[in-house]
């Protein structure tokens, strides 16, 4: 019998994966309130079981009191003088311990009154054990799956069978959970219920992403890369900024690893949200400069009263330093702690004209280099213009120089063939020597020329033909050499 106690006391402790003495405290106060049920002792009970024999001792306990009269209350108080006929060196204000000689705890009902304290008892070792277990764990990774979808919370359930609770506003918007998923979560706090220590966890919070970067990147776990920020906005974009204690050692590299492998990871965990790793600089204005990253900056002006940065972009990448909804310079606001004003590129040059605070721009910027208002008038001056038109004037007043009326003439002229000179000279030197003599030869070959002449300059000439709003080229002039042909 003794012996089966023992091992029902080893199985507990295996199911309940709690300690020895916690599980044989509770079945010690499980038999107290058995033994007082079933022989009603008076006093406190207290029961002793002996952890290699199983043997079990019931004491009962009474504060003395002087006389009747100081008693408060009977069953656990006693007098004096009855207190010394059972130990003569009891006095006032000490315990009387008296042990009972009993076997037998009782029978059906004391059994289950043993039943119900034993499992109340061992509820409260569990909830003190998860209590203690991760009291100081907060901030810290935990993974589960999720057991339960509730309206309001989702009921994630640790691999020691530990319930923790998600609330709507740490969770994630963007993402969806069902029964039976894994998840990863930060631990943001224990606290004491009545039904026990509630662990809240988060999926939300930008501690949740530093976390992920210390388990995915060793240089940020042995302190060669630190993290010195983080801004979040769950579920769309992240912007953390790192830096680098040892030279040589590239910090952005390092959290994003080769092949962007670590940060892929961080990213898949994350449910494909966009996460910015930038370089942290001591220098206010650069670090305002790499925390608007991908925008390009041209001068950031710092002002410490305020703890305003006013920053200038060129005009065309206004819209990507701002971000979606003002996303990009809100999570820079949050990064670097000032109040960031964005103006357009046209701003940047009265930044460069304005008294400058401690922390202004140098004038190597890439908006000093831009060329001042002062060479535009140089630029407009160049009036050249006046002098190239004088040139087409002449040939205007020189085409409407010949009189004759027929169009071809200046178009027979300049584009007249080679053949054609030495066909006049075939003319002249027969006129020349006898105006009288017929020479059939010449005749004809005149005639000829002629006619080839003729055909020359119908093939060159634009044809025309008169119609109501005036001279107008014609569509089938092309075809006029093969009718002349036939």
């Amino acid at each position: 019998m003794k012996t089966d106690f023992l091992l029902a006391i080893k199985q507990l402790h295996s199911d309940k994966n709690l300690d020895d003495e916690v599980i044989f405290h509770a079945v010690e106060r499980g038999m107290a309130a058995a033994v007082k049920r079933r022989y009603e002792l008076p006093g406190n009970v207290i029961v002793t079981i002996d952890r290699y024999d199983g043997g079990m001792e019931v004491w009962s306990e009474q504060e003395v009191v002087e006389i009747e009269e100081d008693i408060a209350d009977p069953d656990l108080q006693i007098e004096l003088e009855r207190a010394r006929t059972s130990d003569p060196s009891v006095h006032i204000g000490s315990t009387l311990r008296i042990k009972h000689d009993i076997e037998n705890v009782g029978g059906r009902i004391e059994a289950q009154t043993a039943k119900q304290v034993v499992l109340q008892a061992l509820r409260e070792a569990e909830r003190e054990a998860v209590f203690a277990k991760y009291s100081g764990e907060e901030g810290g990774i935990v993974s589960g799956d999720v057991q339960r979808v509730e309206p309001h919370q989702v009921i994630v359930e640790l691999g020691d069978h530990t319930e923790t609770v998600m609330p709507a506003q740490e969770q994630v918007r963007m993402e969806r959970y069902r029964t039976g998923q894994r998840v990863k979560a930060i631990m943001v706090e224990v606290l004491r219920a009545n039904k026990g220590p509630q662990i809240v966890i988060s999926r939300s919070r930008p501690e949740f992403v530093r976390r992920l970067f210390e388990l995915e990147v060793p240089e940020i776990t042995r302190g060669v890369v630190e993290i010195r920020g983080v801004a979040r906005e769950a579920g769309h974009r992240t912007k953390i900024a790192v830096y680098s204690r040892q030279s040589g050692v590239d910090p952005v590299g390092s959290c994003i690893g080769m092949r962007a492998m670590r940060i892929q990871n961080i990213v898949n965990e994350l449910h494909g949200e966009r996460i910015d790793v930038i370089h942290w600089d001591p220098d206010p204005r650069r670090f305002v400069e790499h925390a608007l990253s991908p925008a390009q900056i041209l001068a950031v002006r710092i002002d410490p009263e305020t703890n305003t940065a006013e920053c200038a972009v060129p005009d065309m990448q206004l819209s990507l330093a701002i971000g979606r909804e003002g996303q990009n310079a809100r999570l820079a606001a949050r990064l670097t702690g000032f109040r960031i004003d964005i103006k357009p590129q046209t701003v940047a040059e009265r930044l460069q004209q304005e008294d400058r605070g401690p922390f202004a721009p140098q004038p190597e910027l890439p908006i000093a280099a831009e060329p001042p208002p002062e060479p535009q008038p140089v630029r407009a001056e160049p009036r050249v213009e006046p002098q190239v038109a004088p040139p087409p004037p002449p040939p205007v007043e020189i085409a409407p120089a010949p009189t004759s009326t027929p169009v071809e003439k200046p178009e027979v002229v300049e584009e007249e063939p080679e053949l054609e000179p030495a066909l006049q000279a075939v003319e002249i030197a027969p006129a020349a020597q006898d105006d009288g003599q017929i020479r059939f030869g010449e005749d004809v070959l005149r005639r000829e020329q002629e006619q080839q002449q003729q055909r020359d300059r119908r093939r060159r000439r634009p044809r025309y033909h008169e119609s109501e709003e005036g001279l107008e080229d014609d569509p089938y002039s092309e075809y006029l050499e093969y009718e002349e042909e036939f």
